[in-house]
């Protein structure tokens, strides 16, 4: 029972409150409700249909067709700017779009190679490019000041962008399990990778072999193999659904996809996370999820992102419990607890 007329407090400034308020009728009292977004559990999921329809495209170079998606803001904060990972494309962030649209201008876009992004004939793909390719995007479409936020081969692609920026293009970064390089072979320090170094070499090899790399790529791409590589890497396996399953397979299926593949897989694994994180005095957030097959947390990289805290004040860390390879598709609400009040405190700089 509550007093007629009785309010609660509004703590968000001119937004719903969060509990909402009292008020009577008769011998009866109500309360209207509502949901703080930052703390609600619940997810909203963009349609990835919906995210299609709204994606643009712009000439790097003046040679490449880049997709990229914006949801505009009437809000002063800086804008977002996110980045996929591996075999990944806009759509993966539909879980993330709607809870940071609610106050940030959200950008993403589809990496040279990957999504609705050109897949050009013979291009050497590296991370020195996919980090040239942020920067020019900032500096002609953006203009302004952003938070990267990346994940897995994004997430280096964020850092380095951010180590070589001179124009304060970056605000901040976000790292959701950082990888090590463009591929495996960056981990050279890793003695589970050491073990697998002449299999690497092998099937480099093998790769460049035209025939073995289609039927290697055609296998993989197949609907049940996929599935089957992403509930070993989610640690959410309700997150693994048919629509995930389609956001990676259908770019998969472009024309230029497989020599995107085996670019990528073969090239050179690019700058070290170690060697450029020492260059970036901009607040940085790490979020890691502690299931991850690919980049764990026992790992180098895992490690030294791990001891970086206590020898960095602008870096943030939070482990991630039950979650893998992909935290922001993974377990949305588990990123969003720890990036809405992160996003807060950087933008109110």
């Amino acid at each position: 029972r509550l007093r007629p007329g009785l309010a609660f407090p509004h703590l968000y400034g001119n937004k719903l409150p969060v509990l909402g308020r009292g008020y009577g009728v008769g011998n009866r009292s109500f309360i209207t409700c509502y949901v703080d977004p930052s703390t609600d559990s619940r997810v909203s999921v963009l349609g990835v249909s919906q995210i299609k329809e709204q994606c643009s495209k712009w000439q790097w170079k003046g040679r490449y067709s880049i997709n990229y998606f914006v949801s505009s803001s009437s809000s002063t904060n800086p804008p977002l700017l996110l980045v996929h990972g591996f075999g990944a494309s806009i759509p993966h962030w539909r879980r993330n779009i709607d809870t940071l649209a609610q106050d940030y201008t959200v950008y993403a876009i589809d990496l040279l190679g990957f999504g609705a992004s050109d897949k050009p004939q013979g291009f050497s793909y590296s991370m020195e490019a996919w980090a040239e390719l942020i920067l020019d995007f900032l500096n002609e479409v953006v203009q302004k000041p952003t938070v990267l936020i990346g994940n897995s081969v994004g997430s280096l692609a964020c850092v380095i962008a951010a180590s070589e920026s001179s124009q304060n293009l970056v605000r901040g970064i976000v790292l959701l399990n950082c990888a090590g390089g463009m591929n495996n072979k960056a981990i050279v320090d890793d003695w589970r990778i050491k073990l697998l170094l002449p299999l690497l070499w092998l099937v480099d090899f093998l790769l460049k072999q035209r025939r073995i790399a289609t039927a290697v790529f055609e296998r993989a791409k197949q609907r049940d193999n996929l599935r089957n590589i992403l509930l070993s890497v989610y640690g959410n396996k309700e997150s693994v659904d048919d629509e995930l399953v389609e956001i990676i397979n259908g770019p998969a299926n472009d024309e230029g996809a497989l020599d995107a593949f085996v670019s990528i897989i073969t090239g050179p694994p690019g700058p070290n996370p170690v060697q450029l994180m020492p260059r970036i005095n901009l607040p940085v957030l790490v979020l890691w999820g502690d299931q991850d097959p690919f980049t764990p947390i026992d790992g180098p990289v895992g490690k030294y992102f791990s001891s970086l805290p206590s020898k960095s004040s602008n870096v943030s860390l939070y482990m991630l419990e039950g979650v893998g390879h992909c935290p922001h598709d993974d377990k949305p609400d588990l990123v969003h607890q720890k990036l809405l009040p992160w996003l807060a405190q950087v933008t109110a700089l």
